[in-house]
């Protein structure tokens, strides 16, 4: 079944002809009930089951009161799985009652407290539904106190709408791969992306989502009995540039009642003020006082999201710079104003590993033993001459003098009590207790997904930062492979110089999609594949259906080549939904390896990587498939085949590494870290040696689980290196290679500093409850679920 076969398209059309005429029906039950049905993950043509949950989601945004009686039939699903103990259709329907409680314009208080109770109950289950339930209970729980908080947080923060009372702004940055995106199809994302911005009068403006805000929060607050939907909506669109003040009042209003915790009519001022305020608009656009009537759904617009090709690797680091220090954050997050803290823009976009030479000095250092210049020259003359020296001529000396005298400002390698404290936080917060002595060898082969749940993460609880960079990559495993690169320059450059850390809250996403997928007669290639798209839809069944869906959505869709604007801005809404859904994170290692090539004059050179290494000789590559597969080239593999020596520490599951010594005879080797099934799924790296076909050929395992391993060439033969299957990262004439985890530059910082001379820094202080290693989290819908 392909998705031309699914009438997404003309059921939109045919909603949004219903909604202008004005003669939408309100859904019944039981169509909602088996809309429902049909979106809960299946193993056949899940494909389909993100299309059918986004067509749900334009359905029930075109009828009346469509949210709220969504948010009754998935209540109802939820209590019916927790009693028959069906988990696995937990998780999607707990986020598509969210994602309709956020939009919903008015929810009694019995059903607010219905879904609060369900969300609390879940904290007695396992992971990852207990996470996600206390997650979404505190949300509850905000919401029944403040109604219509959590829209008025979501936009507010979204769309960076300034105000004084929730000074929280988020962005979605795109990055897509050039090599799979080129052509047409980066052309129809761009324009997707362009077009989820468009209302149904145009361009959405600041004003727009201010009027939406006021609208939802009146709604949620008064009900129908004390608000007219299609009134309020009319009187905020007549009132034009007058919303402004009537928002900044709401925004204080719901912030202020939010902050003291007060009921709905229990004390609380909410409702009294939000009736006023309705009043005064009505008052205003010169509308009749209706106290009761019909609500109107605030439809929730889409984050700001910005896309960008991803031609170099320094480009997030570059956005993420340029975007806090525009003139807007800069406002908003208060940067500081003074010289000495402040960094020059030029400054903080060099590459992190800019050599700093040192340049050895000719002259004595001495001011009045420097040469003089020319304009000094001419001033000593004129002066000795006892003749008027021109003020052009005075001038231009002490220029020159002030240009001699200057010194560039250096960057501090050391950081300040502050900015090490802040640094080690962060590192606290985000991996608490994951990297301590005696906790290394419980935790080594168990993959980590989600919140801590140790002692040490749970009493350093993480801190808003102001502003949320939710970054999205789109491509194949070459992708991830220079996020976790550019990740760890970032981290490397923090720990040189504080600038990001204190205001940033970085969010990773990934939506796989491989060339092969998108190129016609382009056969899939191991350069081509989407290991941690399989990976992630292995663990997660929702992020199978929604999220790796898309390698076969988007190639569909370009065939088809249909106009954006008819498709409702589809792969804008479906990243829309992820990255304000997708709240668990699965941590994937980054590894450090450092190549040593045959040439001497050569300096070894030290890279990451993320998922894969493959290492292999030359003139093997070029021997044809055929002849591998005869039996009789054994003379062929002896020539072929070349001596090394690996040193490797053996993982075993009783958390007991074993170092191992040996000489083998090989072709190539490839060492993975992401397991191709669930078995499998054990954090470490697995080794798979092409041996020669010799007849004293070794008794290794095809397959060895290590976390440490140095190879070494013992023959005048090189080797090629490839990291993450990205020809673009390939080093030729390597004679050696040394794998181990990639440290945390935070925590090498901290640990250095924090050592006595002579002493190893382990096991001491704060050090011990810091994560050692740099793992890339990304972020999925409920995490490792099984």
């Amino acid at each position: 079944m392909h998705l031309r076969d699914v009438p997404w398209v003309s059921q939109s059309n045919h909603h949004g002809m219903e909604a202008a005429a004005g003669r939408i029906p309100a859904l019944s039950e039981p169509d909602l009930y088996r809309s429902v049905q049909a979106i809960l993950p299946r193993e056949r043509d899940c494909h389909l089951t993100g299309m059918l949950r986004w067509t749900l989601n334009k359905k029930v945004q075109n009828r009346p009161d469509g949210n709220s009686s969504l948010v009754c039939v998935v209540i109802k699903e939820l209590e019916k799985a927790e009693r028959l103990d069906c988990r696995k259709n937990i998780i999607p329907l707990l986020h598509t009652l969210m994602y309709a409680v956020l939009q919903t314009a008015h929810m009694p208080a019995e059903l607010h407290k219905r879904v609060y109770n369900f969300c609390k109950r879940l904290l007695t289950f396992p992971q990852p539904y207990c996470s996600t339930g206390l997650s979404y209970s505190r949300l509850m729980k905000a919401e029944c106190c403040t109604p219509g908080l959590m829209y008025q947080r979501r936009v507010v923060a979204e769309q960076s709408l300034k105000n004084q009372h929730y000074p929280f702004q988020e962005r979605v940055f795109v990055f897509a791969d050039p090599e799979v995106f080129s052509g047409p199809l980066g052309m129809l994302l761009q324009a997707d992306i362009q077009a989820s911005n468009l209302g149904p009068h145009g361009l959405l403006t600041p004003l727009d989502h201010m009027s939406s805000v006021i609208q939802h929060s009146i709604q949620a607050a008064l009900g129908p009995q004390r608000c007219n939907g299609p009134s309020l909506v009319q009187a905020l669109r007549d009132m034009g540039q007058d919303v402004e003040p009537y928002f900044q009042e709401v925004v204080a209003t719901l912030e202020q009642n939010a902050k003291e915790g007060c009921m709905p009519g229990k004390g609380g001022m909410l409702g009294g003020r939000l009736d006023q305020l309705y009043q005064e608009i009505l008052a205003t656009a010169r509308a009749g006082p209706l106290s009761c009537g019909p609500q109107c759904d605030s439809r929730l617009p889409n984050p700001e999201i910005s896309f960008h090709m991803w031609t170099d690797e320094e480009d997030i680091r570059k956005e993420l710079y340029r975007c806090v220090r525009s003139s807007s954050m800069s406002e908003q997050f208060c940067l500081s104003q003074d010289p000495g803290d402040a960094l020059e823009t030029s400054d903080l976009l060099d590459p992190p590993d800019t050599p700093r030479h040192s340049v050895m000095s000719v002259d004595s250092g001495i001011e009045r033993d420097l040469p003089p210049t020319t304009a000094e020259a001419e001033w000593y003359d004129q002066m000795s001459a006892d003749l008027p020296v021109s003020p052009s001529a005075d001038f231009k000396c002490g220029q020159e003098v002030a240009g001699r005298l200057s010194r560039k400002g250096g960057m501090k390698m050391k950081p300040t009590v502050s900015d090490s404290m802040v640094l080690m936080q962060d590192t606290l917060e985000e991996h608490g207790g994951l990297g301590g002595v005696g906790e290394v060898s419980r935790r080594t082969l168990q993959r980590q997904t989600g919140g801590s749940s140790t002692q040490a993460a749970r009493s350093f609880s993480k801190e808003p930062r102001p502003f949320t960079a939710r970054i999205v990559v789109m491509g194949d495993d070459r992708v991830l492979g220079r996020l976790a690169k550019a990740y760890y320059g970032l981290r490397k450059r923090e720990a040189r110089k504080l600038f990001l850390t204190q205001k940033v809250n970085l969010q990773f996403y990934y939506i796989p999609v491989s060339a092969s997928s998108v190129k016609e007669n382009v056969a899939p290639t191991k350069e081509q594949c989407c290991a941690f798209g399989s990976y992630l839809g292995m663990v997660d069944p929702w992020y199978n259906c929604h999220i790796r869906s898309l390698g076969v959505t988007i190639p569909e869709l370009a065939k088809k080549h249909t106009n954006i604007g008819q498709q409702e801005s589809l792969l804008s809404d479906v990243i829309s939904y992820y990255v304000r859904m997708g709240r668990e994170p699965v941590r994937f290692s980054i590894y450090q390896v450092k190549i040593s090539f045959c040439c001497l004059t050569q300096e070894p050179v030290e890279q990451v990587f993320l998922s894969h290494l493959e290492m292999e000789l030359p003139e093997f590559r070029r021997i044809s498939p055929a002849v591998k597969e005869k039996q009789q080239w054994k003379t062929l593999g002896d020539i072929s085949g070349a001596v090394v020596s690996m040193n490797y520490k053996r993982v075993t599951l009783s958390g007991r590494d074993v170092d191992t010594a040996l000489s083998v005879k090989m072709f190539g080797a490839q060492i993975t870290a992401i397991p191709s099934n669930e078995t499998e799924d054990l954090n470490c790296l697995t080794l798979t040696l092409n041996e020669a076909q010799t007849k004293n050929k070794s008794n290794l395992e095809q397959k060895i689980r290590i976390s440490y391993i140095k190879i070494r060439s013992l023959e005048k033969r090189s080797f090629t290196v490839t990291l993450d299957k990205d020809t673009r990262r390939a080093f030729k004439d390597v004679q050696s290679i040394e794998i181990s985890s990639c440290l945390d530059p935070c925590y090498c910082l901290h640990k250095s500093s924090h050592t006595k001379p002579g002493g190893t820094g382990d096991g001491a202080g704060l050090s011990q409850y810091m994560n050692r290693g740099l793992p890339l989290a990304i972020n999925t819908f409920s995490g490792i679920i099984n």
